[in-house]
């Protein structure tokens, strides 16, 4: 990647900011497509002096999109949101980076999907993650396809949401019940770290990876129980854990202000794991355990923080 351009649309992000440490690591240089551009600043002093550079851009925007790609060796589209609207930024979205990707001549070009993408998924996120990635082959069908499982890391909104809602159930004086929704779904969570460097590393050789949907799991199978109560041992806390029954969830879900839409309980139904080969492993990635890094950050949710005491798991 030594002193190509590779334009990062939403580099600001929670996986955009890993790829980008991991791209200028590779010595390319980072053009940061953002909505907002000020919400990416905090990657410039990770750079070369000119190493990154900035350019405003909205994925809705096909105009903008075409800027932002215009001279770029590369491309990586990360922007995905877990609520809004799907079919703008999921599907049209993902085309129009597709679409200007090929009409800049961009060598290579990653999209960042979900291994929920399925056309027949019950969860409309599901569905529009499948329809982008078929926006995508369309317009570029050199693309490759990432999948990843549950992304983990330190500023996800999955573990540290299930550590703050541990945290605050245990708190209790007198209920300390923690609902478990879809207790048995399967998830093989991943980290952003080992995401990031497999996303460099495909967009680095697309005569291997161009044209390939590859799938990315963590190195354990957790299922929605055992996750959840590895985070509570990991935090210092002994909550009790009830299985809510899906007719309660979907109570729960349509409540305002839940922590859990519809849609997302809709997708808790699937298993969230690789079928296939570990395209970590085609990569040359070796997958980091969530026990590995996890509990670095995952310490501010103890009752005395760094120096409270491990519940027994």
């Amino acid at each position: 990647m030594n002193d190509r351009l590779v334009t990062l649309i939403g580099g600001g992000g929670f996986v955009g900011r890993y790829a980008a440490q991991a791209l200028l690591k590779a010595g390319a240089r980072v053009r940061i497509a953002q909505r907002d551009p000020r919400q990416a600043w905090f990657l410039k002093p990770l750079g070369g002096l000119g190493q990154t550079q900035f350019v405003a851009a909205d994925v809705r925007r096909p105009d903008s999109i075409a800027r932002a790609v215009t001279g770029a060796d590369a491309v990586i589209n990360l922007v995905g949101v877990l609520n809004g609207d799907f079919q703008a930024l999921h599907v049209e979205g993902a085309r129009h980076v597709a679409e200007a990707c090929a009409a800049a001549g961009v060598e290579a070009l990653v999209q960042l999907s979900a291994i929920g993408a399925d056309r027949e998924s019950p969860a409309a996120y599901g569905r529009s993650k499948a329809a982008g990635e078929a926006a995508v082959r369309a317009a570029f069908p050199a693309a490759t396809i990432a999948r990843p499982s549950i992304v983990f890391g330190r500023e996800d909104r999955f573990v540290n949401r299930f550590a703050e809602m541990i945290a605050a159930a245990s708190a209790m004086p007198l209920a300390r019940i923690v609902p478990v929704v879809r207790a048995d779904t399967r998830f093989q969570p991943v980290y952003v770290g080992d995401v990031a460097r497999a996303l460099v590393t495909a967009l680095a050789a697309p005569e291997a990876f161009g044209g390939k949907t590859i799938e990315l799991g963590g190195p354990d199978v957790l299922s929605m129980r055992a996750l959840l109560q590895w985070i509570a041992g990991a935090i210092g806390r002994d909550p009790t854990f009830v299985d809510l029954p899906d007719p309660v969830a979907r109570i729960v879900a349509a409540l305002p202000g839940t922590p859990i839409t519809r849609d997302q309980l809709l997708m808790l139904a699937r298993d969230n794991v690789v079928t296939g080969a570990n395209g970590l492993d085609a990569v040359g990635v070796v997958p980091t355990p969530l026990a590995a890094v996890a509990p670095a950050w995952l310490v501010q949710y103890r009752r005395s923080g760094r120096f409270g005491t491990k519940a027994v798991a």
